[in-house]
């Protein structure tokens, strides 16, 4: 079955970046809002304390198990967000490069920034999505 998400590039725009620059998907389609997914463990632990690519690991694993609960997978996504709890440029370069290991050659529009502050206690990743998945005609 395919996803019906396509993403879509332009050569009038550097090439370089590591993600497409905009997504289409032809209805019908279901979409699908993913809060933010957290470095936490089932019992609601931040793991990986300190560790930018740690977190970011965990942090797929659960966008992963929250998106199959929905009946979606990483390759039906067509936007992301990645936070970073930093203002240095090289950790958001190790938690980009651990979801960039997780969204393989499904390179969805997505930003990436840092910010001040994230939910949880020693959080330093999060990364919340859009995904659709054909819906009902």
């Amino acid at each position: 079955m395919t996803t019906g998400v396509r993403l879509i590039r332009n050569d009038q725009l550097a090439q370089t970046v590591e993600y497409a620059y905009a997504a289409a998907v032809d209805a019908p389609m279901r979409a699908i809002w993913v809060a933010g997914a957290c470095p936490l463990d089932i019992d609601g632990e931040t793991v990986a304390v300190g560790d930018y690519a740690g977190q970011a690991h965990q942090v797929m694993r659960n966008l992963v198990t929250a998106l199959e609960g929905a009946g979606a997978s990483l390759t039906d996504v067509v936007k992301t967000t990645v936070y970073v709890a930093s203002s240095k440029q090289e950790d958001l370069v190790k938690a980009w490069q651990v979801y960039r290991e997780y969204m393989g050659e499904h390179d969805v529009p997505s930003t990436l920034l840092g910010v001040t502050v994230l939910g949880y206690n020693d959080q330093l990743v999060e990364v919340e999505a859009v995904a659709v998945i054909p819906g009902s005609e």
